[in-house]
């Protein structure tokens, strides 16, 4: 007999779960042509400067390349590094040998006696890159600074920076430990019907959503409460119903909402509007077990009874589903429709499928559904 219910992947409940002016340089140096317009405006955007000052800003960084490149090859292994001040102004040069001062003076910058070279800090760097996964597991991020002639590494508690320090063998006083806030997370494009996780389960995007300016996603509400985690893109659930309903909308700041649902053979399929399509029009749904599947549309309003509890107001489909296709993408041409419930059946044998539709999430929870 055929099973009928939720369908979230890694799920162990009894119901299948779908679930970043210098000094003058050398006097030969042809003038920086003029910069593009957009780089003007984006620098007087989000720097803060007036047109003439990020011109100026850009012409300055440009004499500065050329000045680094001369001089890193000058200096050979007593070069240590170089960097401009806050406001582009400013060419510091670091050398291990104080006789090296000339050369860069003549270059245009100014000269920064250290005692590490480059070589000498990239190689720390390196050793830290070289410990061991657990070892790393207690630190943000870690790096060269340059300006203060060290390496940092920077982690949320001052312990866990100490034992990377420790692990990769490296001289203590060569490295630096700061605490820090920051927890870097992969940047990903949302897009519907790709997989998420919940701890050990896995279910899929339904579409792109924004609520104000935070992004997110909406799926099927069994697959989280409000509250938890996913990762693959990381986020919270901040809403869910189930049963009753079957929706849930998860925010995933720093993440970027596509108006896109994965289609046939990896390729897009923009999403452009969610108007409803009537009984009877064919329906394509995407989802993180068994792809790209199509099918019809049996009826709307449906109410379905899992496991857990009844589920009403859903759309009844001819489209197959498994374990893990759960909060996935159903779209009719252009037009979100919903986001995968449950079903009976399977893709080798065939089946039926319900999806939650999709404006219900919408009004719910006041989003903005991603269009192209």
């Amino acid at each position: 007999m055929l099973s009928r219910g939720p369908l979230l992947a890694g799920a162990t409940t009894v119901a299948l779960y779908l679930a970043a002016t210098v000094a003058p340089a050398v006097a030969q140096a042809a003038p920086p042509a003029q910069p593009p317009s957009a780089v003007v405006e984006a620098l007087q955007r989000d720097l803060g400067l007036s047109a003439e000052q990020a011109v100026t800003r850009l012409a300055n960084e440009s004499r500065a390349m050329t000045a680094e490149s001369n001089l890193s090859k000058t200096l050979g292994d007593k070069y240590a590094g170089s960097w401009l001040n806050a406001d582009g102004s400013k060419l510091s040069v670091a050398t291990s040998d104080a006789a090296s001062a000339g050369a860069i003076q003549a270059q245009g910058a100014q000269p920064v006696v250290v005692s590490r070279t480059l070589t000498e800090l990239n190689a720390i760097k390196d050793r830290l890159d070289q410990a061991s996964a657990e070892a790393k597991a207690g630190a943000s991020l870690w790096y060269v600074d340059i300006p203060t002639n060290s390496v940092v590494v920077q982690a949320t508690q001052q312990a866990g920076g100490e034992a990377l320090v420790a692990a990769a063998g490296v001289d203590k006083n060569a490295v630096r430990v700061t605490p820090s806030a920051e927890q870097p997370q992969p940047y990903i494009n949302i897009i519907g019907g790709l997989a998420y996780y919940i701890g050990g389960s896995r279910c899929s995007v339904g579409f792109s959503v924004t609520r104000g300016t935070t992004p997110g996603f909406v799926t099927a509400g069994h697959c989280g409460r409000a509250g938890n985690a996913t990762t693959s893109p990381s986020g919270t659930f901040q809403g869910s119903s189930f049963p009753g309903n079957d929706y849930a909308w998860v925010a995933t700041p720093g993440h970027t909402p596509q108006p896109w649902v994965r289609g046939s053979g990896g390729a897009n399929v923009i999403v452009r509007g969610s108007t409803q399509a009537v009984v009877g029009s064919s329906i394509c749904r995407s989802g993180s077990t068994t792809g790209w599947r199509c099918g019809v549309i049996q009826q709307h309003n449906a109410s379905v009874t899992y496991p857990q509890g009844t589920v009403s107001g859903l759309t009844r489909t001819t489209v197959c589903a498994q374990p893990g296709d759960s909060g996935g993408s159903f779209i009719s041409g252009s037009q979100a429709q919903g986001v995968t419930s449950g079903g009976s059946g399977n893709c080798t044998t065939g089946g039926t499928t319900y999806h939650q539709p999709v404006r219900e999430i919408l009004s719910a929870y006041g989003l903005t559904l991603r269009v192209g």
